[in-house]
């Protein structure tokens, strides 16, 4: 059982940055792991995706401003969010699958098993 807890967001004018966090405890060392959002009335999707190595994959929209990455002590999962739009605004999820080592984690939502809460970021112009 993998279970996770996000936060670090808020409201930030454009142009900000923002860091968000998720503290991970259960089989975290054997997940790919990912960051997703979901803006109101839109369908949640992936944002970036950090493999059992290490391993980054990202959505083309925040492709050079976001940056995935994770710590084994503490277990914790990060995205650093810079040159922020009010695009961005959204709820953020944290999300993990147990995954074998050399696989590619996705963005697809139906691939991760465990969820976090979630974490509002809003942006202002």
């Amino acid at each position: 059982q993998v279970q996770l807890v996000e936060s670090g967001g808020g409201s930030v004018q454009a142009g900000g940055s923002l860091r968000l966090s998720c503290a991970a405890s259960g089989w975290t060392y054997s997940s790919c792991m990912a960051w997703f959002r979901q803006a109101p009335g839109k369908e949640r999707e992936g944002v970036a995706t950090i493999a059992r190595d290490g391993k980054t994959t990202y959505t083309d929209s925040v492709k050079g401003r976001f940056t995935i990455s994770k710590t084994a002590v503490p277990d914790m999962l990060y995205l650093q969010m810079n040159s922020l739009k009010p695009e961005v605004t959204a709820m953020y999820y944290c999300a993990a699958v147990v995954c074998s080592r050399g696989s590619s984690p996705g963005l697809g939502r139906s691939e991760y098993t465990y969820w976090g809460q979630g974490t509002q970021v809003t942006v202002s112009s």
